[in-house]
């Protein structure tokens, strides 16, 4: 890392680029490479510090992040305008890099909902869910009869009622890829351990009926857990006071929990940036990826999703899968989302976006190499699909699309109890049920939206602080965050509008 009076961060002595910490004016002398602009350079973006001749590698993290489309000069531009993805050999070197966890002999504590099946929530909410888009506007004005009142003052236990709904359920096929992942996604959500209590909502003749799904997951109504169709109820006002009724009865009941010291081995955290910029794989990931290191040494869990967002980096982390099987399952989601693109009429490097692109991220390799960060250094422990149940601890992955709302869903349907949201451009994100920390990647952003953020990690560049100091600082908020403490989003109130459950396949 450079010094904090350097204009330029170089991230290995093998790189022909490094990153500038400023708008640099041509002719510009960068004296700790001793080189010079050929021509502006905007801030966050990178300088060639070698010639880099038409067809070679461009080297960042000591790795390949595109190949030059043009002969680049020294200290000149390195951007979109003379680089681009090309297929090269990747060295899975499945297991190579796996090593021993070094566990914490006492691991921390925070104050959580130990439930009765076991699983510990970190919130306490009652959930109004749907089966299906037609029922949306239901579930909506059940959630509405409580947020509009005084009624939740008599239940101080109970962080609120939340209508998680979605814009699919129907018009899709009974089966296959789309289907599996909704039921997946809602199951995950009813059995979630922040929910005290859950009512789910239907039309009545939808292709996913609530029942279907009761069977194919073994869920089985009682107390907390309700079901209800507008058909059966008799149109939209009684279905609201239906809904309304049933959730008042499951108040008391949700009020009784209280918290209680438990180890952070009940934590499984969410991992996610959004928003990014060249400073996200310097700063913000990495530090992140040391808090998930000090979570999964403390026997807690840690998810790394977003599937296109890894693509070119995919070989880290197979090094460091515990298995073979592991490594190959990562393998074959990488395989199945490119078919999944080329059937779309896409590619997989149709990302980063304009703003990704705008902060300095000239490729998805480039782009993956940085997010992969956010994964820490631990082994890789199980790889998931979509929304299903995380059943190992430690480092997993979890196949997502790189959407936001989308790939976070999934997460917290395979069990994440927190989430952690790193940011470079400014994403606004919250969730609920399962409170959501967002960190700004530089302190120009954090200032200008220090409402929104809740931790700058741009003093690693601008103080010197070290990644260690910064994840042990991360981790720190998250024990805080876990036992009660509100997250930024979560004093706006986001996380209602945030449900978005994968879709693929046909709308008929």
């Amino acid at each position: 890392m450079a010094a904090s009076n350097s204009l330029t961060i170089r991230l290995h002595a093998a790189d022909n680029v490094v990153v500038s910490r400023a708008e640099l004016l041509p002719g510009t002398h960068i004296g700790e490479e001793d080189v010079a602009t050929a021509e502006a350079i905007p801030t966050g973006h990178k300088v060639a510090v070698a010639p880099i001749a038409k067809g070679e590698a461009v080297r960042k993290y000591n790795q390949i992040i595109g190949f030059a489309t043009a002969d680049i000069p020294v200290g000149g531009h390195v951007h979109v305008q003379n680089v681009a993805v090309q297929e090269f050999e990747r060295d899975y070197a499945y297991c190579s890099e796996a090593t021993d966890t070094e566990f914490f002999p006492e691991p921390a504590m925070f104050d959580g909902y130990l439930r009765e099946n076991g699983n510990v929530g970190t919130r306490n909410y009652i959930g109004v869910l749907t089966s299906v888009n037609c029922s949306a506007t239901v579930a909506r004005y059940i959630a509405d009869a409580f947020r509009n009142s005084n009624e939740l003052d008599d239940y101080p236990n109970v962080d609120g009622v939340v209508a998680l709904v979605h814009g699919t359920g129907c018009g899709m096929a009974d089966t296959g890829d789309g289907y599996a992942n909704l039921q997946r996604t809602l199951w995950g959500y009813t059995r979630h351990a922040n929910f005290a209590g859950v009512v789910m909502v239907g039309l009545g003749c939808e292709v996913n009926q609530i029942d279907f799904l009761l069977e194919a997951y073994n869920i089985t109504r009682g107390p907390l857990f309700r079901t209800m169709t507008i058909q059966d109820s008799g149109g939209t006002k009684r279905s609201v006071d239906k809904g309304v009724a049933m959730i008042r009865e499951m108040l008391p009941e949700a009020n009784k929990a209280r918290r209680q010291p438990l180890p952070a081995s009940h934590l499984t955290l969410a991992l996610q940036c959004g928003g990014s910029d060249s400073y996200s794989g310097i700063t913000a990931n990495p530090s992140l990826g040391a808090a998930a290191d000090l979570l999964v040494r403390n026997g807690g869990t840690a998810i790394l999703s977003e599937t296109p967002e890894i693509y070119g980096a995919e070989h880290l982390l197979t090094r460091r899968a515990s298995s073979e099987a592991v490594g190959k399952k990562l393998i074959d989601r990488i395989h199945w989302w490119e078919e999944y693109t080329k059937r779309n009429g896409g590619e997989m490097n149709n990302n980063p976006s304009p703003g990704n692109k705008a902060g300095g991220l000239t490729t998805i390799l480039e782009k993956s190499l940085g997010a992969a960060a956010k994964g820490g250094t631990m082994n890789l422990n199980g790889v998931f699909r979509y929304g299903e149940t995380i059943n190992t601890k430690g480092f997993v992955f979890m196949d997502s699309p790189g959407y936001d709302p989308c790939s976070i869903t999934g997460q917290v349907a395979s069990g994440a109890n927190l989430v952690c949201f790193t940011t470079g451009r400014g994403s606004v994100y919250g969730c609920k049920p399962s409170p959501c920390l967002k960190l700004a990647t530089n302190t120009a952003m954090f200032d200008r939206m220090d409402q929104d953020m809740d931790i700058n990690c741009g003093t690693v560049v601008d103080n010197g602080d070290s990644i260690e100091t910064v994840g042990q600082r991360i981790f720190d908020r998250l024990i805080e965050v876990a036992s009660g403490d509100p997250t930024k989003s979560e004093v706006y109130g986001f996380g209602d509008d945030e449900f978005v459950p994968w879709q693929i396949g046909a709308v008929m």
